[in-house]
């Protein structure tokens, strides 16, 4: 289903985005305030003459509740002139091919990668379209994250090991401070401060602003991947062949949490997913 239009602010040769939001039993509060910043960015980018059109595709990947909640997010996008897609009835087919769906069926010069749990700031697209349009080689730009407290949070990641990822998602506290440097080390913390590092090998998939040479070179998601991983898994790839950029003038708050606190199901999938990520790309354990 389309609502809404595709009308760019003005020029037919600025750059276009598509967008895509994956739901499944999203919290309604943050959806929206999700959109809202995403109707913003769009808005301040249009204005400032470097983009065109937009569409943005909400992708129902959760029944009756997460319908609902596409059709209430999709009204934050009214009068704005962004085009708006619902796309449904596909049932619950993971995270990655979910956003697949837009992903591969777009022509969009850019491509955002967005969580239903993420508040951009209002310069946000305007900041990675610039960057963009100036780094031609990046494929994949990361930005810089805080959570809903203002403590930062670290998207970039160096190749892991299964002890990054025990420690990381699973350690009690006190066994994660005993191992500070090394968690430091791997959440490149160092490295991505305040300034651009184009050297990234694994990023978060909270948000990742896609150029199309590298939707059209990857293939987008790995299906084989249901639920985390994904993100890992395409950012590595792309890292192969050009360049994944953390640009922190790109800035975003993201509301979510880690699979271990989401109960045993979700421990089970990432670790499921841990292992199909592992055997593809090679094991290291320490």
């Amino acid at each position: 289903m389309r609502l809404g239009g595709l009308s760019p602010a003005s020029g037919a040769n600025r750059p276009t985005l598509g967008v895509s939001i994956v739901l499944f039993q999203p919290d309604e509060q943050e959806l929206e305030t999700t959109c809202r910043s995403l109707a913003a960015a769009i808005g301040t980018a249009q204005a400032r003459g470097r983009l065109g059109s937009t569409e943005v595709w909400l992708i129902d990947n959760g029944g009756e509740a997460a319908c609902a909640a596409a059709h209430h997010a999709a009204q934050c996008f009214a009068g704005t002139g962004v085009g708006v897609r619902l796309e449904g009835g596909h049932g619950n087919i993971g995270y990655g091919r979910g956003h697949n769906l837009a992903l591969l069926a777009t022509r969009s010069d850019f491509f955002l990668v967005l969580n239903p749990d993420v508040e951009l700031a209002p310069d946000a697209l305007d900041e990675a379209l610039r960057f963009m349009q100036t780094e031609t080689r990046v494929l994949l730009l990361t930005p810089q994250a805080h959570d809903r407290e203002g403590r930062r949070l670290y998207l970039c990641k160096r190749y892991p090991s299964v002890l990054d990822f025990l420690l990381r998602g699973f350690a009690p506290a006190w066994l994660r401070r005993l191992f500070a440097g090394r968690l430091a080390d791997y959440e490149m913390r160092a490295e991505t401060a305040e300034t651009v590092r184009q050297t990234v090998g694994i990023a978060s998939g909270c948000f990742m602003f896609l150029r199309r040479a590298a939707i059209d070179a990857s293939g987008g998601f790995d299906p084989a991947y249901f639920l985390y991983f994904e993100d890992f898994d395409l950012s590595w790839r792309l890292a192969q062949t050009g360049s994944v950029a953390y640009v922190p003038s790109v800035r975003i708050v993201h509301f979510g949490g880690h699979a271990a606190r989401k109960g045993w199901h979700h421990v089970r999938l990432f670790v499921s997913a841990g292992r199909i990520f592992f055997a593809k790309h090679g094991w290291k354990f320490w």
